[in-house]
């Protein structure tokens, strides 16, 4: 954590934006990390798959920080003196864990004027200490889904910088092997049922 934040942003990078994306070894988080990165962004990614996230960054390592969790899918936070190096480092921060959990330890890490998004949990989180975020500045929003435009324009973005979905195809017969594979946490990447071999199965 002592190295991310402020320290992230190279000098060569300094106009860059500074990002923290949790969640970023699959799905809506390795996705929006690798978009980030191609944008020229500078990024801390975390996920509890510190080799998932070393493979994202791969290439980029001079605006890439890949950040292992702890067991319950949460940035460590622990380390008061890491925390306050860390503070006011991020332009911005994506958070995608999807339970119930503490955003405190996340918002002294934002720039003034720098936004924390929630785009994972939708219910009740822990009470909020509002100091943080009045005296610098920073906001909390929420975000779901972009409407059409938006969601051509990110589709548009991703075939001009060759960011395609991570998927593995499976037969219609493969579904109880999947789940099966889920429970066990051995899944890498969505599982897409082949409705082409469909008919193939059928005869």
């Amino acid at each position: 954590m002592s190295v991310i934040g402020r320290t992230i942003r190279k000098d060569r990078h300094e106009q860059c934006k500074v990002w923290l994306i949790t969640g970023a070894s699959s799905g809506f988080g390795k996705a929006l990390a690798e978009a980030v990165i191609a944008n020229g962004d500078c990024v801390a990614i975390t996920s509890r798959r510190l080799d998932r996230l070393q493979a994202i960054a791969h290439g980029h390592e001079d605006r890439v920080l890949p950040l292992a969790l702890g067991a319950d899918g949460l940035l460590d936070t622990s380390d008061d003196q890491a925390l306050a190096a860390a503070s006011n480092g991020f332009d911005l921060i994506i958070d995608t864990v999807p339970v119930k959990h503490d955003i405190n330890p996340y918002v002294p890490l934002l720039d003034i004027d720098a936004t924390l998004v929630l785009v994972g949990q939708l219910g009740p989180m822990d009470e909020l200490f509002t100091v943080p975020a009045i005296m610098g500045r920073r906001r909390i929003a929420g975000l779901m889904i972009g409407g059409i435009p938006e969601t051509q324009e990110m589709l548009e973005f991703c075939a001009r910088m060759n960011i395609h979905p991570d998927c593995e195809m499976i037969r219609m017969d493969q579904i109880n092997e999947a789940f099966e594979r889920i429970e066990r946490s051995d899944v890498r990447y969505r599982f897409v049922i082949d409705m082409a071999r469909l008919a193939e199965q059928a005869d």
